[in-house]
């Protein structure tokens, strides 16, 4: 029984947390079990292993810490840098705010780099400061991938090509909270040193996982970090790693068998045609926005975010109360806008294990809020400009051929 009943499924388009599919809940519906028996070592050893392929990465050691986000931000802090080492860090909305207030208590010396909220990060500055760092003080970038208070997009290629260019050691460290499983992802490739996810957001978890892989570098960085760590400590994973016992503390145990069922999903697809079909989902929410008159809080293409449209409403409308009212009237959750751009705009999540249809039914709910809150929107519009680019788009389910 839901807390506030409301007939029929809530329709759940908050960036996160997302929709948990049936399958994962299934697998999740289980007692307690040892973790010290040979089961749950077992099933955590083969999760190590895939979770690898989320971050297309064969050289990272995953940590799967029982936390948020927020705690994996810690941790690929702490175990990495030394208080006063020099950070290089973008604020580009209110997540990459929070790291680095997170970063500043932290005692490290943050060197922000800020942005109008709307706008990705500023790398013309980021390379003026590699080419004028020739004594390598600073010790790491960090950079939020998918900024979802804006729903801007970082292209963390390019971050690493200036580090490159610039024979620039620093560790790149990337929160890819609500991007890892959706928008592509090559950690590797990139060589990013340490990226982290939330099991509540493209996973379709409940929140309670914080999972951190760390690159050879990163872990040989943590020999010389002297960040006070104890919860977070990688170290204490390693060794029972290497005991084979995989866990330090209790485990969640039906966090564990529904990270394995939730992988498995994500693998059936085929992880390329999950961040397709995550495109298709941001194209069609941005079509819809165009169609309603409205604009994208994200100021040019190349930062459109696969996983959350920030939609800017005119000021004559609180898009607090477009959320209030979608939730009141239409049992459809929205995500409202934070800090700067609160009053200002209303958030579409589109990710995780969602499809086209769910899509259409949410965007059917916001052009009738829109209506109610004095919007002179036709209705049909969105709907009809997502359906038309869904019917020419959307492919064979694989597995019904």
């Amino acid at each position: 029984m839901d807390y506030v009943y409301g007939p029929g499924r809530n329709h759940l388009f908050v960036p996160g947390p997302v929709n948990i599919p049936e399958p994962v809940l299934r697998a999740m519906n289980r007692n307690n079990e040892d973790y010290r028996s040979p089961a749950v070592p077992a099933l955590t050893k083969i999760l190590i292993e895939d979770v690898k392929k989320i971050f297309k990465t064969t050289s990272g050691t995953p940590f799967l810490i029982p936390t948020t986000g927020t705690g994996a931000w810690e941790s690929a802090l702490t175990n990495t840098l030394s208080p006063g080492d020099r950070i290089v860090s973008f604020l580009i909305g209110q997540f990459s705010l929070l790291w680095i207030d997170q970063q500043q208590r932290l005692k490290f010396n943050v060197d922000v780099v800020e942005s109008d909220w709307g706008q990705g990060a500023n790398l013309e500055i980021l390379e003026s400061k590699l080419a004028a760092d020739s004594a390598h003080t600073i010790k790491a970038i960090c950079i939020v991938h998918n900024e979802t208070a804006t729903g801007v997009t970082n292209d963390l290629s390019k971050v690493r090509r200036l580090l490159d260019d610039y024979r620039h050691p620093a560790l790149l460290l990337v929160d890819g909270v609500s991007s890892i499983c959706a928008i592509d992802f090559r950690m590797d490739e990139w060589g990013v040193d340490v990226a982290l996810t939330g099991s509540q957001k493209a996973l379709s978890l409940p929140t309670g996982l914080g999972i951190v892989c760390a690159s050879p570098k990163a872990l040989e960085a943590t020999k010389t970090a002297k960040s006070v760590r104890v919860f977070f400590d990688w170290n204490d994973y390693l060794k029972f790693y290497k005991l084979g016992t995989y866990w330090p503390y209790t485990p969640s145990i039906q966090l564990l068998y529904g990270l394995r069922a939730a992988l498995d999903l994500l693998f059936e697809e085929g992880l390329d045609n999950v961040i397709a079909r995550h495109n298709r989902l941001g194209t069609a929410t941005r079509l819809a926005v165009e169609a309603w008159g409205l604009k994208n809080c994200t100021q040019k293409e190349e930062w459109f975010s696969d996983t959350v449209t920030a939609v800017l409403v005119p000021p004559y409308i609180d898009s607090a109360e477009i959320v209030r009212r979608a939730w009141k009237r239409y049992n459809l959750s929205l995500g409202l806008g934070l800090n700067k751009i609160a009053g200002k705009v209303f958030r579409i999540g589109h990710l995780g294990n969602l499809n086209e249809l769910q899509l259409l039914g949410c965007l059917a709910g916001v052009e009738m809020i829109l209506k109610d809150v004095g919007y002179p929107v036709k209705l049909g519009s969105g709907v009809a400009a997502a359906s038309a680019y869904f019917q020419n788009t959307i492919p064979l389910i694989p597995s019904r051929i």
